[in-house]
């Protein structure tokens, strides 16, 4: 007993030493690398994703193998303010603001698909994300 005691006490220790912000930035920025690079490099999986009515819109613009790609291009840029420590608490206003915003319109516009839960999780986490980087000093607001 005395040793699971310790052990917790060395877990949460090491634990509080940590933001939490920082396990939201790694993970949101890996995710949002890896989106990136394979919508820009392999669009044609991505093509399913894609509400008919939005490949319509897009279409008379650019075709949507180019959409596709933008969109990586766009994402692989938030993964990296996500993930760069000198990007400052203005790139991380600016990724979970873009971060949010993409998740919200996913889950509202496209509708309930096969990785809507993954949307939803994305979205709370950016979220999330979003409300510590414009609170002061770490200051919590208790409900």
């Amino acid at each position: 007993m005395i040793v699971i005691l310790h052990f917790d006490f060395l877990i949460l220790n090491f634990l509080h030493r940590f933001n939490p912000e920082w396990a939201l930035r790694l993970g949101l920025g890996l995710m949002y690398l890896y989106s990136g690079y394979d919508l820009f490099y392999n669009p044609q999986h991505w093509y399913g994703f894609m509400p008919k009515w939005l490949s319509r819109s897009i279409t008379p613009i650019m075709s949507v193998e180019s959409y596709l790609r933008l969109q990586g291009v766009g994402e692989f840029i938030i993964g990296l303010l996500f993930l760069a420590w000198f990007s400052g608490k203005l790139g991380v206003k600016i990724a979970t603001v873009l971060a949010t915003l993409e998740m919200a319109l996913i889950v509202l516009v496209v509708g309930i698909d096969p990785i809507t839960f993954r949307d939803i999780g994305l979205l709370g986490a950016a979220s999330a994300l979003l409300i510590l980087s414009f609170q002061k000093n770490g200051e919590s607001r208790q409900t």
